[in-house]
Formats: structure tokens, C-alpha cells, sequence
């Protein structure tokens, strides 16, 4: 995929990849900042949970300019 984040100088090639992982039968997510989010009993309830993060930062992006 082609593309600009706000933050990017240019437009660049991204890479997506999976970003929820299994550990010892629990769920987790791994955000851009590096952090990892879980555990979650379900990879649906990860799933959501990352919408829900998504949404949170795009908040705070929307405060802070």
C-alpha cells in the first residue's frame, strides 16, 4: 500500500501486518507507539479493543491541534 501518514515527510510504502497476537491462550494487541494492550479472552474482543484505541488516539491527536 502507497501512502501518507499526517506525520510522514512523503508518501511511502506501508506495510500492514497483523498486529494482535496469542500468548498462553490470551489475546494482545501491538500499537505504534510500542506498547502491547491485553490481555482479552477473544480475538473479537481484541479486535474491538483496537477500534477502541484507534479511536482514542485520534482523539487526542484532534485536542492537541
Amino acid at each position: 500500500m502507497f501512502g501518507k501518514r499526517a506525520q510522514d515527510p512523503a508518501p511511502t510504502t506501508i506495510f500492514r501486518s497483523d498486529r494482535i497476537c496469542r500468548v498462553n491462550g490470551e489475546f494482545y494487541f501491538n500499537t505504534r507507539e510500542g506498547t502491547q494492550e491485553g490481555p482479552f479472552a477473544s480475538r473479537e474482543d481484541a479486535l474491538r479493543e483496537v477500534e477502541a484505541y484507534v479511536q482514542r488516539m485520534l482523539q487526542l491527536t484532534q485536542v492537541a491541534s
